[in-house]
């Protein structure tokens, strides 16, 4: 499936003008590599609460920038005026950044070598742009799910929201390399929340955001979350919840739905393994990593069953794209193969850096395409890709999963979680915790927490779940760099049986 074709609104603008424009001036200053990105990035975000509209909001970024590396070290400078002669200058202030920056660079950036790819274009998969519909017919869909939640006793406010971004680049360099390219994402959502006596508590749903079109949201399409199942069991959910003990907290083996577990991956595998990350460049805002360089292909990160691979590549992926923003095509690579660490997510510049670092089972020196700005005002910056633990391809059912635990907790749905700066010690909740007594489901207990370090957490996974159990989560709002900026990922990955993991009591922990 393949979306319809980039937008003529997009193709219409005069971005390989510009873009030769920028290179042809790049090129007279002598640098050694420069590349142009006009982009135009739409969002719109429309919330209901209580069968009333909140907001509809809409916003466009539209510019382009210039990147240079000159004497060893980057300069970059963007712009919103789209004209040749703004084009060129923007590149003579890229290369007055470079220059700066040399007088302050010890060790000379290098960049893995890439092939060229000429005009090549990519548009993501969906069938429906969510932006050609109607915002009533939006805020009216958001408005029958919070009134349909909203008839049950146990639900005393409701609320329903919609992200949707088209996201349209084109991308050139020197070397050659021209990519245009389209893609589309969505974040539907909702929420009930409730009291009973002195207890507060709310319902979410677990739908994932996704890659895809307002396909996603139609009652009946083949490509459709099922929301009429969702919005008639969450109230129950709730009702449940509210009425539920109090966790009694020990040791538990744990059984993770993938809508829990996704998360659990983001941060614990997700950021671990950004090469940057590792190397200190997150140190200052948002930390380093255990996972270092040294420990490449000796890290017993997890337990033997444990397989994880990072990818751009993944249908309906959240970082889903043909080529990313250095030129590199996309592709899928190993991280974690037996429970062992054998890769980094890499940009040009980590990728070169690798080999030299360790030259172990990841040493070919070549980018994996993790290379993203989120607007044309940001440098790119190495961000993650769709990082997913695999499934055992005869791997048990979820039911089978929960039959083979005696004492124990069945987990659903994300909600808080905290990690330390390394990525190693870490606790996460969730929306539901369900005991489990001789392998049957006894109920939910509220106020859980479960704790642990990052390789105590995977090494305890015992079993992982068939390819039926397989689910594509993730998120809209992963943050990194100085200045922030924004990106999806999506984290595939199975049911799974994790062994004696710590459970907190959450309310008894509040004021320690």
């Amino acid at each position: 499936m393949s979306g319809p074709g980039i937008d003529d609104a997009f193709t219409v603008l005069p971005y390989r003008q510009l873009g030769d424009a920028a290179l042809a001036r790049a090129a007279e200053h002598g640098v050694s590599h420069a590349d142009f990105r006009f982009e135009r990035v739409q969002d719109q975000t429309v919330a209901v609460r209580d069968g009333v509209l909140q907001s509809a909001r809409d916003r466009e970024d539209l510019g382009f920038a210039v990147r240079v590396l000159h004497r060893g070290a980057w300069g970059f400078a963007s712009g919103v005026v789209l004209t040749a002669e703004e084009a060129a200058r923007v590149a003579d202030a890229a290369v007055e950044v470079a220059l700066l920056a040399a007088e302050m660079t010890s060790t000379p950036i290098d960049l893995a070598r890439e092939p060229v790819h000429r005009d090549a274009e990519w548009v993501s998969a969906y069938r429906l742009d969510p932006f050609d519909v109607p915002v009533p017919e939006k805020a009216a869909l958001l408005v029958d799910w919070t009134d349909r939640l909203r008839r049950h006793d146990a639900v005393d406010h409701a609320a329903a929201y919609l992200l949707q971004v088209k996201e349209q680049k084109y991308y050139a360099d020197l070397a050659g390399t021209r990519t245009t390219q389209q893609r589309i994402r969505l974040q539907p959502g909702f929420e009930a929340m409730g009291a009973h006596g002195d207890v507060f508590d709310s319902m979410a749903s677990i739908a994932p955001p996704v890659g895809r079109g307002w396909e996603y949201l139609l009652a009946g399409d083949p490509d459709a979350w099922d929301w009429d199942a969702e919005l008639a069991e969450t109230p129950d959910l709730l009702a449940e919840k509210l009425r539920a003990p109090t966790v009694d907290p020990g040791t538990y083996d744990l059984v993770i739905h993938p809508s829990n577990l996704w998360l659990t991956i983001h941060e614990s595998i997700g950021h671990a393994t950004e090469l940057d990350r590792a190397l200190g460049y997150e140190a200052n805002y948002a930390g380093t990593s255990f996972a270092t360089p040294d420990r490449l292909g000796t890290l017993q990160y997890g337990s033997a069953v444990m397989n994880v691979t990072g990818d751009r590549v993944q249908l309906h992926g959240l970082a889903t794209v043909g080529y990313d923003d250095e030129g590199v095509e996309t592709q899928q690579w190993d991280i974690i193969r037996d429970g062992v660490l054998v890769g980094y997510q890499l940009d040009r510049a980590m990728a070169a850096m690798l080999p030299h670092l360790n030259p172990g089972p990841d040493g070919s020196g070549r980018s994996n395409g993790c290379a993203y700005a989120d607007s044309p005002g940001h440098v790119p910056v190495q961000r993650m890709a769709n990082v997913s633990l695999e499934p055992a391809p005869d791997g048990p059912t979820t039911e089978e999963l929960v039959a083979g635990v005696e004492r124990g907790l069945y987990v659903v749905g994300d909600k808080s979680w905290s990690i330390d700066m390394q990525r190693f010690n870490f606790q996460f909740t969730g929306q539901r915790f369900f005991r489990i007594e001789h392998g049957r489901l006894a109920g939910q207990v509220r106020d859980a927490a479960y704790q642990a370090t990052t390789t105590d957490f995977w090494r305890s996974m015992e079993v992982v779940g068939g390819p039926e159990t397989w689910v594509l989560g993730g998120a809209f709002n992963c943050g990194k760099a100085q200045p922030g900026q924004v990106a999806s990922v999506s984290h595939g990955c199975p049911t799974a049986l994790f062994r004696d993991v710590r459970i907190l009591n959450t309310a008894e922990e509040a004021g320690h």
